[in-house]
């Protein structure tokens, strides 16, 4: 008996059986109100009233049309990488190149917007979407391609590219596309009126591009043979090759649509909101796609609300921090404690906590 007590853990993580969809839909709101809770307590342990302060954040979001249309143009670097992402996901690929992918799909469109710029309109936007989807589907190809001929840990190798990517984009900046005007600061021109996003209600396209990108990921994962193979292979693998799927052919293909969405975000950043390629395209936002992807339990309307929220909750901050002079770490230290919670949520709706009964047994 005391040999059976050692060697059982006091305390273990098991997982649960399926709970009913209203007890985890009244979990993951009693997640968000302890968000909201813990978060009024540090905004109060600082000085600050939280009634007021959330209020700021909610109105700094919607308290004019250009504040609006600054919320829009946050949310849709979120929605469109979280939607390519959630393809890969779907296959059980741990896919955390987004950024990598979205600086390629910038960098493979700023040649045309740099070399091509006398293009009709029409054809120069085409020219560079599609090129944006080639660069990021080129980075998704490479780490699939070496996961189904070598079985390499796909975490490691989209991690890496994603390096790989920023660097090329400081190679082109201090060398061949540096802007001859720059009087020697090494930058990459702007780009011309002719490679710029056209705007829809104040805000550049890419939000209907987003729309859009959400209602195709929608119907390619739950209506199509392609989206049915995809639920198969991250389900089993083993599942897949029994039922005659051709796993490499899967992988390749939805990697290659995964990164492809991604580029799109870094041609719409890149030609809609920054207006020339710099290191800071994708700033960050490939690794906040994949907690909007996982928090919208990999479901693309839930994407598009869970951006949306995030890009309210980003644009409130600044309003707060500049409303009460608080520094940026607070607001990112508020952020932080409300994904803290919504997060853990999400574990306890998954595991449980089992603890050792008396005689070593759980």
């Amino acid at each position: 008996m005391d040999e059976t007590r050692k060697k059982e853990p006091l305390i273990r993580v098991e997982k649960r059986k399926e709970r009913p969809a209203k007890q985890v839909r009244l979990l993951r709101l009693a997640s968000v109100l302890l968000a909201i809770v813990a978060g009024g307590l540090f905004i109060l342990c600082i000085g600050y009233n939280p009634f007021s302060v959330y209020a700021t954040i909610v109105s700094g979001a919607f308290r004019s049309s250009m504040a609006f249309q600054a919320t829009i143009k946050v949310m849709v670097p979120l929605l469109i990488p979280a939607l390519g992402l959630t393809l890969a996901f779907k296959m059980r690929f741990w896919n955390i190149g987004a950024e990598g992918q979205i600086i390629m799909g910038a960098v493979f469109a700023t040649f045309f917007a740099l070399f091509c710029w006398d293009f009709p309109h029409w054809l120069l936007m085409i020219c560079m979407f599609l090129a944006g989807m080639l660069g990021g589907a080129l980075w998704g190809i490479i780490p699939a391609f070496f996961k189904a001929k070598f079985g390499t840990n796909e975490t490691l190798f989209t991690l890496m590219l994603n390096y790989i990517a920023l660097y090329l984009i400081s190679f082109l900046r201090d060398g061949p596309w540096q802007d001859p005007n720059s009087s020697g600061f090494p930058k990459i021109a702007r780009f011309g009126e002719n490679a710029q996003l056209d705007k829809l209600f104040g805000v550049h396209v890419g939000w209907l591009i987003g729309l859009v990108l959400v209602v195709i990921v929608y119907i390619y994962l739950k209506y199509t043979k392609q989206g049915y193979e995809i639920s198969v292979v991250g389900e089993s693998r083993a599942t897949a090759q029994y039922a005659g799927m051709n796993y490499k052919k899967i992988v390749l293909r939805t990697m290659a649509f995964s990164g492809a969405i991604c580029g799109i975000a870094g041609m719409v950043q890149a030609s809609g909101s920054d207006l020339t390629l710099t290191t800071s395209v994708a700033g960050g936002v490939g690794f906040t796609a994949i907690i909007v992807a996982w928090l919208a339990q990999l479901n693309p309307v839930g994407i598009l609300v869970v951006s949306f929220l995030f890009s309210v909750l980003e644009k409130g901050s600044t309003v707060m921090q500049s409303s009460y002079g608080l520094s940026a770490y607070s607001a990112d230290v508020l952020q932080g404690i409300i994904l803290f919670f919504v997060l853990g949520c999400e574990f306890f709706v998954r595991y449980r906590f089992v603890t050792r009964k008396k005689g070593g047994k759980a």
